[in-house]
């Protein structure tokens, strides 16, 4: 990263680790997803696709990342248990929440098709997600005790609400016919009325869905003589119980109890105030100025399988655009975004009450729709190439006390954005001329910002300052104050745009001039 005198804006992020021997869960939900099972009209009360969609994609989950050994979903939610050992991100909660959203959002994209073949998906899904500490197996067991009795509950409630809407009763009049109804009386009025046994339901249903990693003897490959050579391999199995807080279950799984541990002894229902207590949140401060930074995972891998040209890919660099222009679009709250290479800054306004400013919820719901619409847009501006597999990107929320430490933090970004660029540009045109990685790197070490455009210049025929802006300025998302003209999405062209669309530019933001002419996108005093 490079070094400026704006680099003493990292001492305001804070440190959100985990800390041993604590277990690691990871609880997802799905952001409006009555609305989006209602667009894309998911059969009520349960979607046996829609399920079976979710737990294709948590499946991939437990796949990517080996130190998630447990999940249990239902409905729109899914959650995560990482093994009692794990280093995962050093078990930094706001990476570890945002990354499991961000892969899952993808996941769900692109296995959307399998599930859903005739079925267009009209807009990216997006979801929210926390930490739960829990401090011993035995708070763990309580807390998936509460999940599934949820279940259970939310279940048993919309079959008996969808089935009287079904008969002809208003919502109003379904709602106030269950208020207050017990467990018994909804399984009777089920039964009598419209002669369904709860019981016998589908367990998908009535008890959700939990995977975890066992060893599967699997055909590895064949030996000269056509036979299979068969090697024991950790896979996640998808099962459905009763009770999966229930000693009888969680025992008998080897793989359970050596990576997160025993339970003691079987427990009645449990307590919803009792297990959000270990819930970790981080309320950012009322106020200040909060930046959410994103960061592409493994982006140099991702770059290099999608064969991204060197040192910028101008398409990779619009479809990031295209992201964070659809994530203002969505959250009126965020007034500026800046971006550059594989990262992404959103600023919200200081007066922002976004998810009550629970830093989870927000991170995680900016990740996930960033990432799902990275997934969706990817055929625009590659569509010669197939997205082999799913992007994922992490996440954290940092407050800024004033306008001018905020503004020094923008200026950090496009700094780093200038130094790594230049850096990048010479790396790339010495590799392309013949030079090793490693003789690339030697060749530039200790160089300056004059060296390196001479060397460009001398060597190469190339001048600096003339380069696109999109790579030496990086990209800056903002909304209109007034009608302006716009042309391939930089403002001052010639496509008309309108007072409060969100527009790209590559421009100075270092300079206070931007700011000046600018002032509404911050509304400062």
């Amino acid at each position: 990263m490079a070094n400026s005198k704006y680099e003493y804006v990292k001492s305001f992020e804070l440190e959100d680790e985990v800390m041993f021997p604590n277990l690691i869960v990871v609880r997802i939900d799905g952001r409006d997803f009555a609305r989006f099972s209602q667009v894309h009209e998911f059969e009520k009360p349960n979607d046996e696709a829609a399920l079976n969609l979710m737990n294709s994609c948590s499946a991939a989950v437990l796949e990517e990342y080996p130190d998630i050994i447990f999940a249990y979903g239902f409905s729109d939610e899914y959650s995560f248990v990482f093994k009692i050992t794990s280093r995962f991100y050093q078990r930094r909660a706001s990476k570890i929440l945002s990354l499991v959203a961000s892969f899952f959002a993808a996941a769900y994209v692109t296995k959307w098709k399998q599930f859903f073949p005739q079925r267009k998906l009209e807009y990216a899904p997006s979801f929210t997600s926390k930490v739960v500490t829990c401090a011993t197996p035995e708070v763990l067991q309580v807390y998936l005790g509460w999940r599934q009795q949820n279940c259970h509950a939310k279940n048993q409630y919309e079959t008996c609400f969808w089935m009287l809407v079904k008969s002809g009763k208003t919502i109003s009049e379904t709602q106030e016919v269950l208020k207050d109804t017990q467990k018994q009386q909804k399984n009777e009025l089920l039964f009598q009325k419209f002669g369904i046994n709860y019981k016998t339901l589908p367990e998908l249903f009535r008890q959700g869905s939990c995977l975890f990693k066992t060893k599967v003897e699997e055909t590895v490959k064949h030996d000269e003589n056509g036979n299979p050579v068969k090697r024991l391999r950790r896979k996640a199995v998808l099962v459905h119980s009763e009770n999966i807080a229930a000693r009888s279950f969680w025992n008998e799984q080897p793989s359970l109890y050596n990576d997160i541990g025993h339970f003691t002894k079987d427990i009645g229902r449990s307590e919803p105030d009792f297990v959000r207590s270990f819930e970790f949140e981080n309320k950012l401060l009322p106020l200040t100025w909060v930046v959410v930074r994103i960061d592409g995972c493994h982006f140099h891998r991702f770059s290099d399988v999608h064969e991204f040209e060197k040192p910028n890919d101008e398409k990779a660099l619009k479809l990031m655009n295209t992201c964070a222009v659809a994530v203002l679009e969505e959250f009126e709250d965020i007034q500026f975004a800046y971006g550059v290479s594989d990262e992404y800054s959103f600023v919200l306004k200081k007066e922002s009450e976004l998810y009550k400013r629970q830093s989870s919820k927000i991170v995680s719901a900016i990740a996930s729709l960033f990432t799902s619409t990275y997934v969706i847009k990817w055929g625009e501006f590659f569509p010669q190439k197939v997205l082999k597999y799913p992007p994922s990107f992490d996440g954290r929320a940092v407050c800024y006390p004033t306008y001018k430490i905020l503004l020094d933090y923008l200026a950090w970004r496009q700094v780093d954005c200038h130094i790594n660029n230049q850096y990048n540009t010479c790396f790339w045109m010495l590799v392309k001329s013949g030079k090793t990685k490693t003789q690339s790197q030697d060749y530039l070490k200790g160089t300056q910002a004059r060296e390196k455009n001479e060397l460009l210049s001398n060597q190469f025929g190339i001048e600096y300052n003339s380069l696109p802006l999109i790579f030496r300025m990086g990209s800056s998302v903002f909304r209109l104050k007034e009608a302006a003209a716009v042309e391939n999405g930089v403002v001052s062209g010639k496509k008309l745009r309108l007072e409060g669309e969100v527009v790209v530019d590559h421009c100075n933001i270092i300079e206070r001039c931007f700011w000046e002419e600018h002032p509404h996108i911050l509304s400062y005093s």
